[in-house]
């Protein structure tokens, strides 16, 4: 299945929010790092979201180029070409981008999907996700309003943040507070400056404690009922029913979250949650066994002469590639996407 139409990515998730489960959208910042993540989809036979950064797009174009959108181009169109061989349907997404990158991120990214929809064709990417939560909220509002109308002329979805995620994400580090919960407040603007689909559809990353990275049990206190509360306030202001779901969710922060905050997010509207910690580790972990394990071959140690067969990085990221992809298959058997591919249907 080729990367998802415009149309297939708006199926995928309006199943998602009718029968109350997520995808998981994996940080990917390399070509093995999108085989392993595509391949723990087919595995689960679940649809997904591969998402790149604006660090890991600029990883991806190389230490010499260091550039977002160069990076950015070359990782999808590979996806472009590899998701075609699967029997899954995969979304393209970009990650956090904040105000001083989005004219050398997302603009430019906006523009080159405009043109391909312009030309006949379908979008490079299928979301791409504007991240105002270090500014005012009505600043962040009206940047939203203008990137959504680029965006819905380009078919592509709009991610936008309201509130704080907190913890460090390529250089952008927030304190744990009181920002980590959205307010009535803020989900109320979101629907003023927005609407509900009709200015052009959009996910919404609202935080309910969330944190990047990894934290013990107890060190951040998730409380999904936020979520329930900004549904509520967006459904009486639009005149639905008290069990209506207006906005399409976002999790983010959710490596190392209790099965039970999981659950519950599902069930108040979430439709994405961004993995990305547990799948770094998920693909380190088996390379610093083969090196610990290996030590005398991958190095040539007093004089010798190694062992190339070992030190050969085939050897080592293969099983790298399994581990991500077996870590991906678990997300995706927490979020309830495992068996649900639209490709199947």
């Amino acid at each position: 299945m080729p990367i998802a139409t415009p149309e297939a990515y708006a199926e995928m998730l309006d199943r998602a929010k009718e029968y109350s489960f997520a995808f998981p959208a994996i940080n990917c910042t390399s070509s093995e790092t999108i085989n392993a993540a595509i391949r723990g989809f087919a595995e689960a036979g679940s649809d997904g979201i591969i998402q790149f950064s604006t660090g890991g797009a600029e990883f991806g174009s190389g230490q010499a180029i260091k550039n977002m959108v160069t990076g950015s181009v070359a990782l999808a169109e590979f996806a472009h070409v590899i998701a075609d061989k699967y029997d899954v349907t995969i979304a393209l997404h970009t990650d956090h981008c904040p105000k001083d990158k989005l004219d050398g991120f997302v603009r430019p990214l906006l523009h080159i999907s405009q043109e391909r929809v312009s030309a006949g064709k379908n979008p490079l990417f299928q979301s791409h996700m504007w991240d105002g939560s270090a500014i005012p909220i009505d600043e962040n509002l009206e940047i939203a309003q203008e990137l959504l109308e680029l965006s819905k002329a380009a078919k592509i979805i709009l991610e936008v943040e309201i509130g704080v995620v907190g913890g460090e994400e390529d250089g952008v580090e927030n304190a744990i507070n009181d920002k980590l919960y959205t307010t009535a407040e803020d989900f109320e603007k979101t629907v003023d400056a927005l609407g509900a689909g009709e200015k052009g559809r959009y996910l919404l990353a609202a935080t309910f404690g969330n944190v990047h990275g990894v934290y013990k049990p107890g060190n951040v206190k998730l409380r999904p009922e936020v979520l329930k509360e900004g549904q509520t306030v967006a459904a009486r202001k639009l005149g639905l029913g008290a069990d209506a779901k207006p906005f399409d969710l976002v999790f983010h922060g959710g490596s190392g979250s209790l099965k039970s905050e999981i659950e519950d997010s599902l069930n108040y509207g979430v439709v994405k949650m961004n993995v990305d910690t547990d799948t770094q580790y998920a693909f380190s972990r088996p390379i610093a066994h083969h090196f610990f394990t290996n030590y005398d071959g991958v190095l040539k140690i007093d004089g010798e002469v190694g062992n190339k067969k070992v030190y050969d990085p085939r050897s080592y990221l293969k099983a790298a590639e399994g581990a991500m992809a077996a870590r991906v298959v678990e997300s995706c058997n927490d979020l309830k996407s495992a068996g649900r591919s639209i490709t199947a249907r």
